[in-house]
């Protein structure tokens, strides 16, 4: 199984992992090949940069550490991601979201989230 994470999966399974579900917890763990994309990190260091999301100095490294540590690989931006983003309805407005469903919907990855917008996309969801 292939799975592509949302954001704030990453950072409760970084940070906080009794907020992961037990199935999450499971994939987390067990065979799963898991994606994050360039998307979510970008997300992530915008907000730590402006003081919304405390995350230690540089914020780059360590989470590419972090990402290496749990095996997860980083899911670049393709120029088809991009171009789908285009075709997809606008009932979600975060870029950053539109971006990790439009890569869902590329690349084929079922996508764990708890954002009830997603489930107005064609995605394989995984509520987290």
């Amino acid at each position: 199984m292939k799975a592509l994470l949302d954001t704030h999966v990453l950072l409760w399974a970084m940070a906080e992992p009794d907020k992961l579900s037990l199935r999450v917890r499971e994939l987390y763990r067990g065979p799963a090949e898991l994606y994050f994309s360039v998307a979510g990190l970008w997300e992530i260091l915008i907000k730590a940069g402006i003081g919304k999301l405390p995350l230690p100095a540089p914020s780059g490294p360590y989470l590419v550490k972090k990402l290496s540590e749990s095996k997860i690989t980083v899911l670049p931006i393709t120029l088809d991601h991009v171009l789908k983003v285009e075709s997809l309805p606008p009932h979600h407005r975060d870029p950053f979201d539109r971006m990790l469903i439009a890569q869902s919907l590329v690349e084929n990855l079922q996508l764990i989230s708890n954002d009830p917008v997603f489930e107005k996309y064609p995605v394989n969801l995984i509520w987290q």
